[in-house]
């Protein structure tokens, strides 16, 4: 642990994207969901995720698989936030996820497949981009994203309806995601990791990864940009990206390299105003 700045005190505010600021504000004008959401869908939900985490993976803790339950105790401290229940899931799929509605009972989970292709410092950023999730407390409107599209899809015209709450709701959904790499950058510090998980979770494998290149993924990244040059090239690239889930891998890496190099990451982490070196104690449902 040592070298790394533990931020006491760290606000959601003060790393959360402005994109992601913005359209939470605007969810915030919906009068009543977000109570209803965590008093009726909250104590189900919860009890419906905890039965299915400990019936079908392993529960991290300082005797099962402790490397990886010491990893995310780092990650809470970095981030001051209570250390939340860990599970490891037999999945070849690379993924990870969590959930929390009243914060009784938030969980991260962490497919096999991932903990393979990935360094342990890579697997904390992963870890510490789910916690930014419970940071942000994205939960409660992670959930009314998939309510309102199960909803639409239900009602008259519900296709054309669920088509235009999808897109708003993707919409926040992706910006969320910024502001997670920006807790999983928070944690590691060091953009490079958070920027060669996302190259190996684009096209990696393990038996590629001696192989890998950073920097060629970096100059992806730039091409990517250089497509929204032509009005053609930035038209396919909205139209690719309303329905997902998440933005694109090499969008996310370039945004995270920006903020690496901004005065707003280097208050935090550089000159960490609100924080101090050494540990403290510690104190929606999303893929990654």
């Amino acid at each position: 642990m040592a070298g790394k700045t533990h931020l006491l005190g760290l606000q959601a505010a003060q790393f959360r994207h402005p994109l992601d600021r913005q359209a939470t504000q605007a969810l915030q004008q919906l009068p009543g969901l977000d109570l209803a959401l965590r008093m009726v869908m909250g104590p189900v939900a919860e009890q419906v995720f905890y039965l299915d985490n400990i019936a079908s993976s392993l529960q991290i803790s300082d005797r099962q698989v402790p490397s990886l339950y010491h990893s995310l105790v780092e990650a809470c401290e970095i981030l001051d936030l209570e250390v939340p229940q860990l599970y490891l899931r037999q999945s070849p799929v690379p993924n990870a996820y969590t959930f929390a509605m009243r914060g009784k009972q938030p969980f991260v989970v962490l497919h096999t497949a991932l903990v393979e292709l990935l360094t342990p410092a890579e697997t904390q950023a992963v870890i510490a981009h789910e916690l930014g999730h419970l940071k942000c407390d994205h939960g409660v409107y992670l959930t009314l994203a998939n309510l309102l599209t199960l909803a639409a899809s239900q009602l008259p015209l519900g296709e054309v309806l669920a088509q235009n709450l999808q897109s708003q709701m993707m919409e926040w959904v992706r910006c969320a995601e910024f502001s997670c790499d920006r807790a999983a950058l928070l944690v590691c510090q060091d953009p490079r990791i958070v920027a060669s998980l996302l190259m190996k979770l684009c096209g990696g494998a393990p038996s590629l990864v001696p192989e890998l290149n950073l920097e060629a993924f970096l100059e992806q990244a730039r091409c990517y940009d250089a497509v929204s040059d032509s009005q053609l090239g930035d038209m396919l690239k909205q139209l690719r990206t309303q329905g997902l889930t998440h933005p694109v891998p090499v969008l996310r890496a370039r945004e995270i390299d920006r903020w690496s190099s901004s005065p707003e990451y280097f208050a935090l982490v550089k000159a960490n105003p609100i924080g101090y070196n050494g540990s403290s104690s510690p104190g929606g449902w999303r893929n990654w």
